[in-house]
C-alpha cells in the first residue's frame, strides 16, 4: 500500500512538473520575439474567436506557437478584449505584445484628401472610390456644405458617415470663423459666405490673390454692380452635374440661370463648388481696395484695375498674349 502512495505521488509530483514545463515553455514562446520579418498589415476579423486567431496568425508566420498564444491571452484573462480591425504590426513582434496591441484598439487609419474647389459631384466619386468605406452614399450632398479636407477613417466606417462628419466639419468651421472675425456687411449670412467664397475659389488658384478677388466682389455688391464671374454662368449651365469642356461663349454669358453674374444682380442661389478654408477666410476679411475689375494676366495670376478704361488696357493686354501662345 505504501508502495502505491509512493508511486502516486510521484505521479503527480511528475505530472505537476511536465505541466509546470509546458507552462513554463508557453509563456516563453508567447513572450520572446515572434517570427515576423518585416511590417505588415493584419486584419482581425469581426467575430473571429481565439483558436481561429490563433490558427490564421501562426499561417501568416506571426508567432511562434498558435497554443502558446491561446495559452497566453487566456491566462492573461484578455480573449474577451480583443478588438477586431486593420492594425500595422511590427516585426519581431512576440504573442504578448501582440495581444496588447489588439487589446488596445489602435486600428489602422486610412485617409482620403478632399482638394479644395471641388464640386459635390466630384467628392462623391472620391468618396465611392475610397477602399476601406462601406455602404453606398444616400445622404444628400448640396453645393459648398463639405470642407476641403485630409479625412481619416477606419476599415468598414460607412460612407454616410463619412460624408455627414465632413458636412458637420464645414459647419463647425464657418460658424468659428464667423464669429471670430466681424464679416463685411454685405456678407449677411453663412450661407451668403459659403456663396462668394466659393466664386472667390473657382476665380483664382493663388492663395496670395484670394483676398483681393473677395474685396472686388464686395466692392462690385457694395456698388449695386453685377459679379460678372464666368464660373457662375458654367455653373448655371451645368448644374455642377458634369465638366463644361469649352470656352464660353457670348450666347453663354446671356444665359438666363440663377446663377449667371452677368444676368442677376448680388449673389447668385447657391455655392458653385466647395470651398477651402483660405477662400473663406479672404471673404470675411477682404483686401481693402478700390479696384472693381480684374482679367487674367497670363501668368496664371489676375491684373487688378479701379476703373473701366484700365481694366480694358489689361483685357486688351491679356489678349495679345494669347494671341503670342
Amino acid at each position: 500500500m505504501k508502495r502505491f502512495i509512493y508511486l502516486f505521488t510521484a505521479l503527480v509530483l511528475l505530472a505537476a512538473i511536465g505541466i509546470a514545463g509546458l507552462a513554463a515553455y508557453g509563456w516563453q514562446e508567447f513572450t520572446k520575439p515572434g517570427p515576423l520579418e518585416e511590417e505588415v498589415i493584419y486584419l482581425v476579423p469581426k467575430g473571429t474567436g481565439l483558436r481561429l486567431l490563433a490558427k490564421d496568425l501562426k499561417e501568416n508566420n506571426i508567432i511562434n506557437n498558435e497554443l502558446a498564444f491561446v495559452f497566453g491571452v487566456k491566462l492573461e484573462e484578455q480573449g474577451r478584449l480583443l478588438r477586431a480591425g486593420e492594425y500595422e504590426v511590427p516585426a519581431s513582434i512576440s504573442g504578448r505584445d501582440l495581444m496588447e496591441l489588439f487589446v488596445s484598439g489602435k486600428v489602422l487609419a486610412r485617409r482620403v484628401t478632399i482638394p479644395e474647389g471641388l464640386q459635390s459631384r466630384e467628392i462623391r466619386e472620391l468618396i465611392l472610390q475610397a477602399e476601406g468605406l462601406t455602404g453606398e452614399i444616400t445622404v444628400p450632398m448640396p453645393e459648398g456644405a463639405f470642407l476641403p479636407e485630409t479625412y481619416h477613417f477606419h476599415l468598414g466606417d460607412s460612407r454616410d458617415e463619412l460624408v455627414t462628419r465632413m458636412a458637420e466639419d464645414m459647419q463647425d468651421l464657418l460658424k468659428e470663423l464667423w464669429a471670430a472675425q466681424k464679416p463685411p456687411q454685405e456678407i449677411k449670412s453663412l450661407e451668403e459666405l459659403v456663396i462668394l467664397a466659393s466664386i472667390v475659389e473657382e476665380e483664382t488658384g493663388l492663395a496670395s490673390e484670394r483676398p483681393h478677388v473677395a474685396g472686388v466682389f464686395i466692392n462690385r455688391l457694395r456698388k449695386g454692380m453685377k459679379l460678372q464671374s464666368d464660373p457662375t454662368v458654367v455653373y448655371g449651365l451645368t448644374e455642377g452635374k458634369k465638366e463644361f469642356g469649352r470656352l464660353l461663349s457670348r450666347k453663354d454669358l446671356a444665359s438666363k440661370t440663377d446663377y449667371n453674374t452677368y444676368h442677376i444682380s448680388g449673389l447668385p442661389k447657391g455655392p458653385i463648388t466647395n470651398p477651402g478654408v483660405d477662400s473663406i477666410v479672404a471673404v470675411l476679411n477682404p483686401l481693402k481696395t478700390k479696384d472693381l475689375f480684374f482679367v487674367a494676366d497670363g501668368t496664371g495670376g489676375h491684373a487688378f484695375a479701379e476703373t473701366l478704361d484700365e481694366h480694358n488696357r489689361n483685357v486688351r493686354n491679356w489678349r495679345k498674349l494669347n494671341k503670342k501662345n
